[in-house]
This record gives C-alpha cells, structure tokens and sequence, in this order.
C-alpha cells in the first residue's frame, strides 16, 4: 500500500445513496462511497455487482435514478448542462478500450480535450500533452498513431489523456481488462506510480494483488450493494462477511 497522504477534511467526491435499476436489476442499491483526495480506492467484486455502473454514475455516463454525487461538497445538478461539463471535466474516465481516436497522433489525441474543454492554445495543449505523455512513459511516442501502439502503450495513452485534463479525481474502468497478460503489468506500473504521486483515484479491478499493493481502501461490492470498505488488510485479508471471505479464498472463522 503508498503512504497515506495526510487525510483531508472533506470528500473530493461523494456518493450519497445511489439507486440504479436496469428493468427489474437493480444495479446498485443505496450506495454511498466517499473519496477523499490523494487516496487511492479500489472497488472489488464479481462480475455484475454494480462496481461499473457505480463508476459510471460518479460522473454521470449512467444517470443514476436516486441519491446524490457531489463533487467538493457541491450537489451536481444534472439537469444543467453547464455544471455537467463541468463536473465531468473534474472527473476524468479511463475505459476498458482506449477509445483513441485513430486519425490523430497521440500527442493530438491527448491535447484535444484540453485545447476544447480548457480553451488552451495548441502550443499550451502540446506542452501539457507532452508532459502527461512522459509521466507515463510514452515521451517517445507522441508522433505515432495508435495503431502504431501496443494495447498496453493505447492505455498508458489514454491515462495521460485523462490526466492532461487535471481532473480531481480519476476513474478508472477495469483498465487491464482488455489487455494481454504480458502488457498488463506495464499498465498497473503506471498506476503504482501514479498512487505514489496522491493522484486521487478510483480504480475498478479484478486484480487483488494489485489492490493490496496499490489501494490506500478496498471497496467489495455485491448485488449492487456495497458489502465491506476499509484498507486493503482489512477487507481482502481478514474480511468480515461470508460473502467477502468466499470471494477472497478466506475460509470462514471456525
């Protein structure tokens, strides 16, 4: 686990009772999560638990139905479209796929939001692109296409890409997912170094190892519903519930 960061006094990011029902699923169900800034969260759980969509909601990709998301103890209001803008440019998104835009260099395709959301000059865009592109280790790459990149280099891409917008906080979407096992560790290094740096993080993993190693707390959901959440010795070594001790290979206390 890196060092914890000195805690702040209020959640960068919140979820206040979350509801989210797809016909008769219920995805998540009275959910509430706080992200504390410089900290690094890690939610676990099978598939279909509701970890995805629960990202998703946080800056409203998916429109949960009830409860609140606040972002600096502010209430976003969806039904602006000025305060959405702006609370998903604080709230970056790294997908499964990469979702880079083939036609464009990476350079472009990590400087595009900052020159149309921020309003920066190309040359600004560029600096800024640059800078986040040698934080993950593609300094060298900024003039190829994405098809000239391995799976796991189009990801550390579209890191540098969320990060170029300075977001306050950054989800992350199973990020290795879509990657082979050979290119996942280069992808997981980066978010070690990131979680060194307190880059305020909010990580949806199936990697327990990675979790334990990289995450300041571990959420474990289930049936939409979060079960457990506490520091990753806690929750993945000694969890509290029959349900996050089979899920973890901890057999139950006899």
């Amino acid at each position: 686990m890196p060092p914890d960061p000195a805690p702040s006094p209020a959640p960068v990011l919140e979820a206040r009772d979350l509801v989210k029902r797809y016909g008769a699923l219920v995805a998540l169900d009275r959910v509430s999560l706080a992200i504390r800034s410089g900290r690094v969260t890690a939610i676990l759980g099978p598939s279909g638990s509701g970890k995805s969509t629960l990202l998703r909601c946080l800056n409203f990709l998916v429109r949960p139905e009830g409860g609140e998301v606040l972002l600096d103890g502010v209430f976003s209001d969806l039904d602006r479209a000025r305060a959405l803008d702006a609370h998903r440019a604080r709230v970056g998104m790294v997908f499964q796929q990469f979702n880079l835009f083939p036609h464009l260099r990476v350079r472009e395709n990590v400087a595009l939001a900052p020159r149309v959301v921020r309003r920066l000059d190309a040359a600004a865009a560029h600096a800024l692109a640059d800078h986040h592109l040698a934080r993950v280790g593609l300094a060298e790459k900024a003039d190829a296409y994405p098809g000239e990149l391995s799976g796991g280099q189009q990801q550390r891409a579209a890191i540098a890409r969320a990060l170029a917008m300075e977001p306050a906080v950054l989800l992350c979407d199973e990020p290795t997912s879509a990657l082979d096992p050979e290119l996942t560790g280069e992808v997981l290094a980066v978010l070690r170094r990131l979680a060194a740096e307190h880059v305020t993080m909010v990580i949806v993993t199936h990697d327990v190892a990675f979790a334990r190693a990289a995450a300041h707390e571990v959420v474990f959901m289930d049936a939409g519903r979060l079960v457990e959440q506490g520091p990753p010795e806690q929750v993945i070594d000694a969890p509290a519930t029959d349900r996050a001790r089979r899920f973890f290979g901890r057999d139950a206390p006899g």
